[in-house]
């Protein structure tokens, strides 16, 4: 896929892409995280709301066992690395993505579940998703932009999502991960069994198609 130079999306409310019909009973809805020490908490939880689960901001590992699945926001990679091991989420979260729980990794979170880096392998990480990531390879906040992308497996056409000092995925490293997107023949959205892994945000357009995935992921586990 290729962007579309200069071309202003509108900017669409949170629900976009979200069937009423979708939202659990409040009592029985799952409960899914989203990593709340640095990045755009306040975005993803509301967009987990229009999907009908429960958000839950993770700050502890209390938080952490009690999610069904988590959202890892864009942010800055290197400060929440750090925060991770502050808060001593850095093992058990490990843990709980090598256990299977799904997970929606944007911007920042690709960076964190990505096996490799370009330049950064040292950074600690938990991993799960078998590509090698460049970090802010599409440039500068002010180079970014907003584009249209076909992503495998969604129905409505494409999505419009946000590019904001994105990573870029540079290899897949195995078979077992499956490119759902491209934008100018490079990856930028991948996803490894329920981990979910994307370089760009859309919870800045508010298509959330993406959300509704890692939703059903979430409901599919917790329904075994």
């Amino acid at each position: 896929m290729t962007r579309l130079p200069g071309e202003r999306l509108d900017r669409r409310p949170a629900a976009a892409g979200a069937p009423a019909d979708r939202a659990d009973p409040a009592d029985a809805a799952p409960l899914v995280g989203v990593l709340a020490l640095q990045g755009d908490v306040l975005e993803h939880t509301r967009a987990l709301r229009a999907v009908g689960v429960r958000p839950l901001p993770v700050r502890s590992v209390a938080d952490l066992e009690a999610v069904d699945g988590l959202v890892l926001p864009g942010g800055e990679s290197t400060a929440i690395s750090r925060a991770l091991g502050r808060a001593g989420l850095d093992e058990p979260l490990a843990r709980r993505i090598a256990d299977g729980l799904p997970v929606l990794g944007t911007c920042a979170g690709l960076i964190l579940l990505s096996d490799e880096l370009v330049e950064d392998d040292a950074l600690p990480r938990p991993g799960g998703i078998a590509v090698r990531t460049r970090r802010n390879a599409y440039g500068p906040q002010t180079a970014s932009f907003d584009v249209r992308v076909e992503v495998a497996g969604l129905d409505g056409g494409p999505m419009d999502v946000a590019f904001i000092r994105a990573p870029r995925i540079e290899a897949v490293l195995g078979d077992a991960v499956d490119v759902l997107a491209e934008v100018d023949g490079a990856p930028v959205a991948v996803q490894q069994g329920a981990r979910i892994g994307l370089a760009f945000h859309p919870e800045v357009t508010g298509d959330l198609r993406l959300h509704a995935r890692l939703a059903d992921l979430v409901r599919r586990r917790t329904a075994r």
